[in-house]
């Protein structure tokens, strides 16, 4: 009898709703997943304990690694903040989507010019909200026209800007309004993103919780901690930070380069950042809608803490500038029962191939946008421990630069100033200190990667945004001057 009671209840469990991976008894009904994306600022995957940082105490993200996918070779296709999610949020490069560089404080983020970037494009949030999800923001939006929700978005609290000038006493925008927020910003994202799970937790819903820290950059990463990781930090030598001479290019964020002050506030921030990592994950346990629910976790681009001789990201150099540990990023993958356990998926990756696997994952493959075409490659299925045929090639641009990286090579092209173009071999120096340009001996893999570049760029770039050809930016730039593009988002046109 008690063994025909137990055939009973195992089949009773295979066949219903609630043994799918992604169900729980709070919506037996429910066949989407949750998502949940969360994305930090300026943030180096280094830096993480399960990237192997020994130094940096990360245990909630470490435990998001352990239990889903981490790929460890993930590139940004920018240097900076509004580029990099713009990409993430489209599948396009700067040069498909318009936005080159950071949005400036004010104009088209909060200024009577104000408008959203990326209103002609099928975005993320876009397609969620139209596939039935509840869509909900909490952090730095830094697309523009801050001050309302865009494509779909019902919860909307942001910044007024881009940049962080401090962590607490800091503007913010929510319903509407603009006002100063005592508490420490990265427990506020954390709160309003709790808040809205709470609320939404009995239908499908989609948080985007972009933080604005660990950030790294600043004159507030000259002065010490003040989150609750400060007194930890506060004699730690910290050696995950190399103590390399300084990159005779670095410019902007000299004063933090080999700087225990700055080492220490940056370790502070992602540890906050992790903490809030921590909060999210509980609150999804709590409410039991871990099961059904997609977590993912990576940064907009990285940030060098001393590797190389660099401190910050390509636009801290002059000249600007593409360097490895600029732009390599953290990516993981949580999902139980749908995304592979402790998995490290060695394949090279970029933010252009996010949206395109992001939406086969979620069996939304066909709302996608057929124009303009992204160059996004689909890697869902090593979320689940499959092979795919893949090409281990990234690309990569900022303003007056474009580079394409491979398993050995990096060269990189640059317009308008010296030098030229650089050509590193990644195999004997990849720390990118001796560049082989024009050097006879590597004239053949120079021309092959030169070609593969222009290939790529002359294939996707829109005429419109194509600096290199004459086309314009959404965003102001750094290299203004050289393009003759100044003040562009003085003269940004009008939402409608």
């Amino acid at each position: 009898m008690n063994s025909i009671r137990l055939l009973i209840a195992c089949l009773a469990a295979i066949i219903s709703p609630c043994s799918l991976p992604w169900a729980s008894a709070a919506d037996a009904g429910q066949t989407k997943p949750n998502v949940v994306f969360i994305l930090t600022d300026n943030h180096g995957p280094w830096t993480l304990g399960c990237y192997g940082n020994p130094d940096i105490r990360t245990p909630h993200i470490d435990r998001l690694a352990k239990e889903g996918t981490l790929f460890t070779r993930a590139f940004a296709p920018n240097a900076v903040c509004s580029p990099t999610r713009a990409t993430l949020l489209t599948g396009l490069m700067p040069s498909q989507h318009g936005v080159h560089c950071f949005l400036r404080a004010g104009g088209v983020q909060t200024g009577t010019n104000a408008y959203y970037t990326l209103r002609e494009f099928r975005t993320l949030p876009k397609i969620l909200s139209e596939a039935g999800y509840v869509c909900g923001m909490a952090g730095k939006w830094h697309l523009g026209a801050n001050l309302q929700p865009h494509d779909g978005f019902t919860s909307w609290i942001t910044m007024p800007r881009g940049d962080t000038r401090t962590m607490y006493g800091e503007e913010v925008i929510e319903n509407g309004e603009t006002r100063k927020e005592p508490t420490y910003l990265t427990d506020l994202w954390t709160r309003r993103g709790i808040e809205f799970i709470e609320k939404n937790k009995e239908r499908p819903f989609f948080l985007y919780l972009p933080y604005n820290g660990p950030y790294g950059l600043g004159r507030w990463m000259l002065e010490p901690a003040k989150n609750r990781h400060a007194a930890y930090y506060a004699d730690k030598p910290l050696p995950s930070f190399p103590r390399e001479p300084m990159h005779p290019w670095l410019d902007a964020t000299r004063a933090m380069h080999n700087n225990p002050v700055s080492i220490r506030r940056y370790a502070a921030e992602i540890s906050g950042v992790d903490d809030g990592v921590g909060e999210i994950m509980a609150a999804l346990r709590q409410h039991g809608l871990d099961r059904r629910t997609l977590v993912i976790f990576t940064g907009d681009q990285g940030l060098a803490g001393g590797q190389s001789g660099l401190w910050g990201m390509g636009d801290h150099t002059k000249p600007l500038s593409a360097f490895d540990c600029q732009i390599t990023v953290p990516l993981v993958y949580w999902q139980p029962g749908r995304i592979k356990a402790g998995q490290r998926a060695d394949i090279m990756v970029n933010h252009y191939d996010f949206l395109t696997s992001l939406m086969h994952h979620l069996g939304l493959e066909n709302q996608l946008a057929a124009k303009p075409e992204s160059p996004g490659r689909n890697y869902a299925p090593v979320l689940r421990g499959q092979t795919v045929p893949w090409d281990n090639v990234v690309f990569y641009e900022f303003e007056n630069i474009r580079a394409v990286r491979t398993e050995r090579w990096k060269y990189i092209e640059r317009i308008l100033e010296p030098p030229a173009g650089e050509l590193y071999d990644l195999q004997s120096d990849p720390g990118e200190r001796h560049s082989l340009f024009d050097q006879p001996a590597h004239a053949g893999t120079q021309k092959q990667l030169r070609d593969r570049l222009h290939q790529f760029f002359a294939r996707y770039a829109d005429p419109k945004w194509d600096l290199w050809h004459g086309g314009k930016s959404k965003s102001d730039l750094m290299t203004g001057k050289l393009f003759k593009l100044e003040g562009l988002e003085n003269h940004a046109p009008k939402q409608p």
